[in-house]
Order: C-alpha cells, then sequence, then structure tokens
C-alpha cells in the first residue's frame, strides 16, 4: 500500500489559517524564517509571505556552507517577492571556536560543530526577529521531530513550528503547489552543517520509507528499530528539561 498524502492546496490553507491566529493572538507584527535554501524553508517563507506580505523577513545565514544554498535562497525570494537579510555567521564560528578551550578546538566533531551553528543561527534569528516584534518560526517537519534530527536549542528554538504535522512528502507536494523552484525541490535535503552533509546519508534512512512507517506502520525491520530507538533517545529534545521539585 502507498503512502496517501493530503491535499497540498489543503494543507496550505490550514497552515495559513492557523499562521494568522497564532500572529495575531501573539500581537505580532509578522515572522522571521531561517531561509537555509532548502525546501522546507522555502515552503514556510513563501507561506509566511503570502500572509504577512513584507511584514516578514527571510534570513540568510550562511556559516561557512555551500555556495548555493545562499545561492537557492536568494532565487526563491527573487521569484517571490519577499525580504532577505544575510548575516554571514562564518567570522562569529571561527572566533566562537577559537575561544574554546584548546582540547575542545581539536576534539570539536562535524556533529558538535555542526550543532554549534544551528545554535548561532537560532541566538541570530531572535536577535533580528525580536526588535521586529517578528516571532521566530521553525521548519522542522514530522519526519524531523519525531526521529529528533534536529539541533536541541538550535533549530528546534522557535515560536511556531508550522511544519511540524507535514511527511516529507507532503512538503514535497506543498512546494510543487506554491511553486517553488525546482532547483530546490529536486536538491538532496541538508541541514547544511558540514561539507557534504544530507539528511538522509546521516539518518541511512531514505524520507521515503520514514513516511510509510510514520503513516502505515509498515517498514523494514532496520527502519522500524532506526525510528523507534531515535524517538527514544531524542524524547529529551521535544521536552523541557527535567525539574527537580520538592
Amino acid at each position: 500500500m502507498d503512502v496517501v498524502y493530503r491535499d497540498p492546496a489543503k494543507i496550505v490553507s490550514h497552515i495559513e489559517a492557523w499562521l494568522k491566529r497564532q500572529l495575531r493572538s501573539a500581537g505580532a507584527k509578522g515572522a522571521v524564517v531561517g531561509l537555509s535554501g532548502g525546501v522546507d524553508s522555502s515552503v514556510l517563507a513563501v507561506m509566511l509571505h503570502r500572509i504577512c506580505g513584507a511584514s516578514m523577513l527571510g534570513l540568510v545565514m550562511p556559516c561557512h556552507s555551500d555556495p548555493q544554498d545562499q545561492e537557492h535562497a536568494l532565487v526563491l525570494a527573487s521569484a517571490f517577492g519577499f525580504p532577505t537579510e544575510t548575516v554571514d555567521l562564518g567570522p562569529v564560528f571561527d572566533l566562537l571556536r577559537s575561544s574554546l578551550p584548546p582540547k575542545e578546538q581539536v576534539l570539536g566533531t562535524p556533529l558538535s560543530l555542526g550543532n554549534m551553528k544551528a545554535r548561532l543561527r537560532m541566538t541570530t534569528l531572535y536577535a533580528i526577529g525580536q526588535p521586529r516584534e517578528f516571532l521566530v518560526c521553525g521548519t522542522s517537519n514530522r519526519v524531523e521531530w519525531t526521529v529528533g534530527y534536529f539541533t536541541k536549542y538550535g533549530d528546534s528554538g522557535s515560536d511556531l513550528l508550522p511544519l511540524v504535522d507535514l511527511l516529507k512528502g507532503e512538503v514535497l507536494a506543498v512546494a510543487r503547489h506554491l511553486g517553488i523552484p525546482e532547483c530546490i525541490i529536486n536538491k538532496p535535503p541538508s541541514a547544511g552543517l558540514w561539507p557534504g552533509q544530507t539528511d538522509e546519508s546521516e539518518m541511512g534512512v531514505s524520507y521515503e520509507a520514514l513516511d510509510r512507517y510514520l503513516t502505515l506502520g509498515s517498514a523494514d525491520a532496520d527502519v522500524r528499530a532506526f525510528v523507534e530507538k531515535a524517538r527514544t533517545r531524542s524524547e529529551h529534545k521535544r521536552n523541557f528539561p527535567p525539574r527537580c521539585l520538592f
């Protein structure tokens, strides 16, 4: 049995109505989203522009990133005519890394250093969004949220998670419905945390297989084992820290 994805037009209508309610109830003047050049942030940026007009911002934050990511982010912004700002976090990252104790500078792994980039991006989003009275919108989808494929206090650090109930296939369907450029839709999903990194190669499981398991419960033993182990291991990411109460 194939995965049956929801109607992209209905998805867009539902999310945009939800975003309007959230912004209104918070008394926010608009929203800001980190624009990575990937499909998730592209979909969210376009929906925010549809409901907020100029009162939204796509924030491009290269940090020793693949130049193509920034290029795709700006292609999207040009195609849809929404405002962007670019903040190069490379120098800040280099300064922070060089300020760490020598042992940590040497032992820093691609994952730990990549997480540092994600947390710098979160800090930047709030630094720019807060004085404008914009809410920070995160781009995690259902698969990423379920298996914990996000940085704690990094890309999970946001005010709203509009895409968190969407399977990856639904994000792609919405992207096509909205007219997102094909160069963005067809590129391998990547968090851009280190050169050559892709989501599926890092997880070792395809988004298609993960969509199938989350909707139908059907999967090979290795996919099932990955999801259940990742769900348990990452539970702390989806909750506030445990509190010691008397």
